[in-house]
């Protein structure tokens, strides 16, 4: 038994904060260990050489700084995570490794109508078929990330209301698909899976304070503070598409008038085009035709922008966040609608916060989420029981950590 404060149990501590770094950065150099640790560099070599003898973690040569470096990643066979993510339209599903490497990734459409009985159906064929199409051992599922297009009650796990899926709410997303794959289930709601994917894979890597903007059917906003995604006691924080504009303004889904959302989202926006380009048109096509120069699609787009831009500004001025990655269908607009985003920033943004912020696109497109989830499912999993799992060859001890 290892009483606190003992050697044994600062090595197990040492061991686990090791595990830790690593399994969020997906790899990191030996020096990059210990400054992410605090331990010294003597005391990581050991650890490292531990744990890649009882076969935790695989050590590959690399450069760093011009200079030969050892990577450190966990080992590629020592579990899988899954992401599942729920849009408008789609159904996407990812199944990947500890070391951050995507093994398989599927999306097809999905019915904004059906149930969610009928979309967890889907969910979990899917799953199931990707799982089998990797060959992995589905005892080595260490966990699944899961995405929702709408605000999470942190304590029940209860879906809130959400126009996007509307015959959905009231559900509790992670306890039906656990019930149905008998591994542990992590939820949270698109926007912040957005940023936790742009955060490890995408735009927003080595930032530990960003605002991922969503803008599709809704808007919503990702926010990263000191390195953590930030949900509020409440889960609803980064309803960013509820800041007023104009109280005088359209009729909300919430109930005001005026959200940004009013301005912004495709619902509101599309309509302004059919008149000229008719009612098939979606925002992907709105963007393909802004960049083929049409007068029409670049002035919606640019308005679009502004708005945009002035709840930017007001994330600006309360949180400070060093960057903003735009996502969802309208960040493939590039310069056609960060330029006006940047332009309102600068106007009523604090200068010195605007200063201090860049305006990207996400890098990741319409994976941001998915893989995000996946990140989620990394995120949650518990140190101890990944050691004492791969320390006997097997995950079996993980399962118990998460329920």
């Amino acid at each position: 038994m290892e009483t606190p404060g003992s050697q044994s149990s600062l090595h197990r501590a040492n061991l686990e904060r090791v595990v830790r770094a690593v399994r969020l950065a997906g790899s990191l150099t030996q020096a990059e260990i210990a400054r992410t640790t605090g331990l010294s560099a003597a005391t990581v070599s050991n650890i490292v050489r531990e744990l890649k003898e009882s076969g935790t973690v695989e050590v590959t040569p690399t450069s760093s700084g011009g200079r030969r470096a050892r990577s450190v990643s966990l080992s590629g066979d020592a579990g899988i995570v899954v992401g599942v993510d729920f849009g408008h339209t789609h159904l996407r599903v990812a199944v990947g490794n500890l070391a951050h490497q995507v093994l398989a990734e599927e999306s097809e459409p999905l019915d904004v109508d059906a149930s969610s009985t009928q979309g967890f159906d889907r969910a979990e064929q899917l799953v199931n078929r990707l799982i089998e199409a990797t060959g992995v051992d589905r005892a080595k599922i260490a966990g699944i990330g899961l995405g929702v297009p709408g605000p999470i009650d942190v304590e029940s796990g209860t879906l809130g209301s959400t126009a996007i899926l509307p015959g959905w709410t009231g559900t509790r997303p992670a306890e039906e698909l656990r019930g149905r794959l008998g591994v542990p289930v992590h939820v949270d709601n698109d926007a912040n899976l957005g940023a936790l994917g742009e955060m490890v894979w995408g735009s927003g890597r080595g930032v530990r304070d960003l605002a991922y903007i969503k803008v599709a059917s809704g808007v919503g906003a990702g926010l990263v503070i000191s390195g953590k995604i930030y949900r509020g006691p409440g889960g609803t924080a980064g309803e960013i598409g509820h800041i007023t504009l104009d109280e005088s303004g359209p009729v909300c889904r919430c109930g005001n008038r005026g959200c940004l959302e009013t301005f912004t989202a495709a619902r509101y926006v599309l309509p302004l085009l059919q008149p000229s380009h008719g009612t098939d048109l979606t925002m992907e096509g709105v963007v393909r035709l802004a960049r083929g120069g049409d007068p029409g699609c670049r002035r919606v787009i640019a308005d679009v922008g502004r708005h945009i831009g002035s709840g930017v500004a007001n994330l600006c001025n309360l949180l400070n966040p060093s960057r903003v990655v735009l996502g969802g269908d309208l960040a493939e607009a590039g310069e056609l609608v960060l330029g006006p985003i940047r332009e309102s920033v600068g106007r009523y943004a604090i200068p010195s916060a605007a200063r201090q912020l860049s305006v990207l696109p996400g890098a990741l497109g319409g994976r941001a989420e998915v893989l995000g989830a996946l990140a989620l499912a990394l995120s949650e999993m518990g140190d101890s029981t990944l050691l004492d799992g791969t320390a006997g060859g097997t995950l079996a001890a993980i399962s118990p950590a998460f329920t």
